[in-house]
């Protein structure tokens, strides 16, 4: 059970640490019966079960800076009281205590050094317990760097630093096992033994060396500090024959990239914090010594030898294939992403003051609440707003989670997870944490020009989904200006698309007299939603064929005519007459008409009458045709529009090649930068289409793992029957089966059923296999078109490259680029230097009094090499497994150089690849 299942059956108070209440301190003691007193059996186990989920709670909440364990002042009583509690439990409880302390260390790891002083304490009694803790961790560390769990990597050498604080191991092994890890991370980019595609795991394996430093440095300073010294040398060494990481892919702002080469990436980051902490003396402020409290006991322990570990050595590569050294080197970027990149919304002066090393504790504390707690809100948002620090640190929270939400190119979790998060913290610290929401989305709408498309759309997502939940309450008045923004303003856009999401989570009306104070902004939303159907009956309008023919399907459904009578029909009475097209356009309209009272009704109507629209669709042309009656019909709801469009690809009437193709025709092309209209269509269809590749390998995976139990109960069952059969008697004279016929008749049985089994699942298993090539074949053809079509709409509209082949700046100011001006009439925008932004840079030229300064062709060609970018970088997997078709039917030619950039980039591929 995980400690978000125990929290989850004990709810625990959740007091507010920023504004303590009154309530009674917890007194353990009164979980255990009075002195001499006689119990009854059920007494005494409904004692013994207090006292369990006492000591549970006592180790849960250890060190919590709230009322009930006294205050943010003292850390010692409590650890002392979990001490008592526990060495009374311990002779019946020994196993679970155990196995508890040790989930609490890895799941709360932000405790980690009260549970080492606690450990510390304990070891001083018994021995043997705290040697079990040692070898376990030891075991842990082991499988875990043989897994690649790369979270319990790193918060066990954590917890080896607090073991080593409370004596309870030597500093020696803990200088014996960074070596270990600094001489992996060495061996993997020597030119001869290693494999410089792995960096990522070389750069992992030192990076939890350094970010256990603050846990345990000064202990080690203290006790061994020449051979520290002789890590941190190492380490340097390391550093300097790593390469840089370039992650300008991956960054949520665009203008990043111009200083990125000067950048320090998160490992150089990250050494030179701990260069300034050593010669800090190791002095950190986020990271509390409770065992110095203690230091006088936990000196005379005896510190118990943690054995060496093993790294898994460097998958060596013999090919010089550039494309199977960028498969591999995606691979470990795979299993060892970036934890964190950070996002720094707000100036200096607005954050908390806090040294270098102190903000990656705390930051490192936020990731590890939100990876333990991801299914556990409530509790989260708890231990978020109750960190083990003594400054407050809300900017840097709300820098933290959104640097999660934004992280390319997915977030570890998805992001309804951060909303629930903050809208929990936000009701949590109610005097603090929503003023820095507030001015952490202010500080992204200013510079929401310069950020990536993917990020920019789960902020709409986000922002509509937090709004919701707060009644739709925001000063719209003080974005009221956007309006007289051209209308491909991203500020504008962004705006637009949060009251078009807004609207799908309420109605017009409320969301309408939401902005009631900002009446500019009423331009800006969507029409009010509801069907365009072209046959509707009305005494004003003339009643044509298409009206008759409307009218005669509609009957026919109402009257529960089957599908073959209307396939019959139409094939009859409308085709013949009208032409296919007239055909689909009628049907289409009408069936489409008939479920628009609910996505339900859309379900049941094309479940139903399916097979109409595939008769009448069969190809792509027809299919484009189909998709341009959804959308004629949903003119004035894009939801409605994007979901009829996926089911009916679900439903396999409409193709997802036929999607692409329509997402690129002309109509949809020219709202690429206005509207999230087509882009949400695609990204729906790519992803649905590797979503079912990826759960047929699941499937997959699953039939094969039930064909080897299969076949082991087929070879049972035919083996107790063969056993069975063999034992004979002699009966006058003649052996016969000494077994019964009953027995004999049942095993046999057993046997067919048992091989029946096996027999089906091999067929399913052939059934998913050929499923699988089809989809796999359905997925390359996606990517060919996909690429293509992006590469045509955009060769068609970039400026060219000059004869001096600079590549064209499509940003405003650049004198290469000539294309039209921005809406002299469009309305000015204040500039805020608050944002951190200096007033030359990129951010302020762009709002300046002239209003927006890029013109439409230059956002559309930024918005959709955004786009390209973002799909790139998302699939990079399944394009890299096609890579060699892309190279030789997409990427071929003179392309242009702009467009090959947003390709590779995404691929982290090098542009001469």
């Amino acid at each position: 059970m995980s400690l978000c299942q125990i929290h989850t059956n004990q709810p625990p108070t959740e007091p507010n640490p920023r504004a303590p209440t009154e309530t009674k301190t917890l007194d353990p003691s009164r979980l255990l019966p009075a002195p001499g007193t006689s119990l009854s059996a059920t007494a005494t186990a409904t004692a013994t079960a207090a006292m369990s989920a006492g000591w549970r709670t006592l180790l849960l909440r250890i060190g919590d800076r709230c009322p009930e364990y006294g205050g943010t002042a003292d850390h010692k009583e409590h650890i002392e009281i979990c001490y008592n509690v526990l060495s009374r439990e311990y002779e019946h409880s020994k196993d679970d205590i155990f196995e508890f302390l040790l989930q609490c260390a890895e799941q709360l790891p932000h405790k980690i050094p009260f549970f080492g002083v606690l450990i510390g304490l304990i070891n001083l009694e018994n021995e043997d317990f705290a040697k079990g803790i040692v070898d376990a961790t030891q075991a842990n560390l082991q499988d875990a760097l043989h897994t690649e769990n790369r979270d319990r990597i790193r918060i066990l050498l954590r917890f080896l630093c607090g073991l080593m604080c409370s004596k309870v191991i030597s500093p020696n092994s803990i200088i014996e096992t960074y070596e270990t890890l600094l001489s992996s991370a060495a061996t993997i980019l020597d030119e001869d033994a290693g494999n410089a595609s792995w960096q990522p795991r070389a750069d992992f394996y030192v990076y939890c060396i350094l970010a256990s430093l603050p846990w345990g440095g000064s202990e080690l300073f203290e006790q061994v500090p020449d051979e520290l010294e002789r890590v941190l040398v190492g380490i340097q060494s390391y550093i300097s024959i790593r390469r840089h990481f370039d992650d300008i892919a991956f960054s949520v702002f665009e203008t990043d990239e111009g200083n990125s080469p000067n950048k320090k990436d998160f490992m150089e980051d990250l050494w030179e914090h701990m260069q300034l902490l050593s010669r800090n003396g190791w002095k950190v402020k986020s990271v509390p010594k409770p065992y110095l409290s203690f230091e006088a006991q936990l000196v005379v322990g005896k510190s118990h030898r943690f054995h060496p570990v093993s790294c898994p050595p460097p998958t060596f590569t013999m090919s010089s294939s550039e494309i199977l050294k960028g498969q591999e080197k995606h691979e470990a970027n795979l299993k060892y992403p970036q934890r964190l990149r950070r996002l720094h919304i707000f100036p200096t002066n607005k954050a908390e003051n806090m040294q270098p090393v102190d903000r990656f504790v705390v930051e490192e504390y936020i990731l590890d609440v939100l990876l333990f707690f991801n299914g556990c809100r409530k509790e989260c948002a708890f231990y978020l707003v109750s960190l083990p620090v003594s400054f407050r640190y809300e900017y840097l929270m709300a820098e933290t989670i959104f640097s999660q939400l934004l992280l390319l190119p997915n977030p570890p979790f998805r992001p309804i997870y951060y909303t629930l998060v903050i809208i929990d913290l936000c009701k949590a610290l109610p005097a603090a944490f929503p003023s820095v929401v507030v001015a952490a989305v202010h500080a992204l709408f200013d510079r929401i020009s310069n950020m990536d498309t993917e990020c920019r759309t789960r902020l709409i997502l986000w922002f509509s989904h937090h709004l919701s939940n707060f009644q739709f309450i925001w000063p719209w008045q003080e974005w009221a200006n956007v309006k007289g923004l051209p209308k491909w303003a991203p500020q504008r856009v962004f705006v637009q698309e949060v009251l078009e999401r807004e609207i799908r989570l309420s109605y017009f009306e409320k969301i309408k007299q939401s902005i009631e104070d900002a009446a500019e902004l009423e331009g800006l939303l969507p029409p009010k939603a509801g069907p365009n159907f072209r046959y509707h009956t009305d005494e004003s309008k003339e009643s044509t064929e298409g009206h008759r023919l409307s009218k005669e399907l509609v009957s026919m459904v109402r009257g529960r005519k089957t599908t073959r009578d209307i396939i019959l029909w139409v094939e009859e009475q409308i085709v013949p007459a009208n032409g296919a097209k007239f055909a689909v356009d009628v049907v289409s309209q009408t069936l489409l008409d008939i479920g628009s009272k609910s996505f339900t009704h859309l379900i049941t109507v094309l479940e139903r009458y399916g097979q109409i629209i595939s008769k009448l669709c069969p190809d792509e042309e027809m299919q484009l045709l189909l998709m341009d009656e959804v959308s004629a019909y949903w003119k004035n709801s894009t939801q409605m529009t994007a979901i009829a469009i996926d089911r009916m690809m679900g439903y396999r009437l409409i193709s997802n090649l036929a999607i692409v193709k329509w997402v690129f025709s002309p109509a949809n092309v020219d709202q690429f930068h206005v509207s999230d209209r087509p882009w949400e269509i695609l990204r729906n269809t790519v992803s649905k289409t590797y979503n079912r590749i990826s759960d047929l390998r699941k499937e997959i995976q699953t039939l094969r793992k039930s064909i080897q139990v299969a076949k082991e109960a087929s070879a049972k069952a035919i083996k107790e029957l063969e056993e069975a059969k063999s034992i004979l008697e002699i009966v006058e004279g003649q052996p016969v089966p000494s077994e019964r016929p009953g027995r004999l008749r049942r095993l046999q049985g057993f046997a067919d059923k048992a091989k029946e089994e096996e027999v089906t699942i091999e067929e399913s298993l052939e059934a998913k296999q050929a499923l699988l090539a089809r989809g796999l074949e359905e997925g390359k053809e996606l990517l060919r078109l996909l690429f293509k079509s992006f590469l045509d709409v955009l060769t068609e509209r970039l400026p060219p490259v000059s004869a001096d082949g600079d590549v064209p700046n499509l940003r405003a100011g650049d004198p290469n680029v000539t294309f039209p001006a921005s809406d002299p009439e469009a309305a000015t925008m204040e500039i805020d230097n608050e944002n951190g932004a200096d007033n030359n840079s990129q951010v302020n030229r762009e709002n300046t009094e002239a209003g927006y300064t890029i013109g439409e062709l230059e956002q559309w060609c930024l918005c959709t090499l955004g786009y390209l970018k973002s799909f790139s970088r998302q699939y990079a997997t399944e394009i890299w497994s096609h890579i060699g078709m892309l190279d030789d039917e997409v990427f071929v030619g003179s392309i242009h150089p702009l467009i090959r950039k947003a390709a590779f980039s995404g691929l982290c591929r090098q542009m001469n690849q």
